[in-house]
C-alpha cells in the first residue's frame, strides 16, 4: 500500500483556488477541452448536499478492488491500517478525498462517522463512484459530499481497499494524487495539477466574459457574432472592461 511519501509537494496557489471557486465547472470544462483533454468530467456522480459552498481542492486517492467474502469481514476495520480508515486520518486539511470504486454504487464507500471525521478534519470534500450511506445526514453537511447515489450496504459488501495516494480512476477519468477538483452543481471536473494555476487564470477572464455575454443576452443581442466573440464584440468587450 502506498503511503503519504507518495504525497504532491507542489499545492495549488491561494489565487488559482479563489479563481478556480469563480469559475463554473461548464466553463472549465471548455477551457480544457480547447487545450485537447476531453475526458475530466467524473461521470455518474453528483452532490449529495446542494446547500454547501462550492468545492476547489486537491485529490488524496483511496484504490478499492472488489470485495472478497473471506478477507472483508467486519473484524477487517480493526486493522489501523486499512486504507479507508487510514485515508480518513490521514487526508491533509483543505484536500479532497477521492475513492475509486470501479463505479459499483450497489454498495457505499462512506457514512455519516466517516465523512463527519472528514468534515472535523477540515477535508474540502468527499467523492466517490459509489454511494454513500446515511445519506439524510449527509444532506446536512457544510463539506461537499459527491457520491453516484445514497446505498445501505457497507462498503465491505463490495469493495476492498488497497491503496492510497496512488493514481486511481474515479467515474471513468484518471485522478492523480495532488490533482485539483472542482465541484458545483453541474458535477466535477479534473484539472491536472501541472496546469491548474494557468487554468484557474483563464477561468477568471472567461467567467468575466460570459457574465458580459449574458447581459447582453439579457438585453436582446443575438448569440451570433457574439458568442463566440466577432472582432466587433471583441473590441466592445475590451472597451467594457477599461471602462469599468
Amino acid at each position: 500500500m502506498s503511503t503519504l511519501e507518495n504525497a504532491p509537494t507542489k499545492t495549488l496557489s491561494s489565487t488559482a483556488k479563489a479563481g478556480l471557486m469563480r469559475a463554473s465547472t461548464a466553463s472549465l470544462h471548455t477551457i480544457l477541452f480547447k487545450r485537447g483533454l476531453r475526458n475530466t468530467y467524473i461521470q455518474g456522480v453528483s452532490k449529495m448536499n446542494n446547500g454547501t459552498v462550492k468545492m476547489v481542492g486537491q485529490a488524496f486517492t483511496l484504490r478499492y478492488i472488489p470485495a472478497r467474502e473471506d478477507i472483508d469481514t467486519v473484524a477487517a476495520f480493526r486493522d489501523p491500517q486499512h486504507p479507508q480508515r487510514l485515508a480518513v486520518e490521514t487526508v491533509p486539511e483543505g484536500m479532497i478525498l477521492v475513492s475509486d470504486c470501479r463505479q459499483d454504487a450497489s454498495a457505499a464507500s462512506a457514512g455519516s462517522i466517516l465523512l463527519s471525521r472528514l468534515e472535523y478534519r477540515n477535508c474540502a470534500g468527499f467523492v466517490s463512484d459509489a454511494g454513500i450511506r446515511d445519506s439524510e445526514h449527509a444532506a446536512t453537511m457544510k463539506m461537499p459530499v459527491f457520491s453516484a447515489k445514497a446505498s445501505a450496504p457497507t462498503n465491505l459488501t463490495k469493495h476492498h481497499g488497497v491503496d492510497i495516494q496512488v493514481p486511481i480512476g474515479c467515474g471513468g477519468v484518471a485522478v492523480f494524487p495532488g490533482d485539483v477538483l472542482v465541484g458545483d452543481n453541474d458535477g466535477i471536473i479534473v484539472i491536472p495539477l501541472d496546469i491548474a494555476e494557468e487554468i484557474a487564470e483563464e477561468a477568471v477572464k472567461m467567467e468575466a466574459f460570459e457574465d458580459y455575454v449574458l447581459e447582453k443576452v439579457r438585453m436582446g443581442t443575438p448569440v451570433i457574432g457574439l458568442y463566440p466573440p466577432n472582432e466587433q464584440t471583441q473590441a466592445e468587450y475590451q472597451t467594457y472592461m477599461e471602462n469599468r
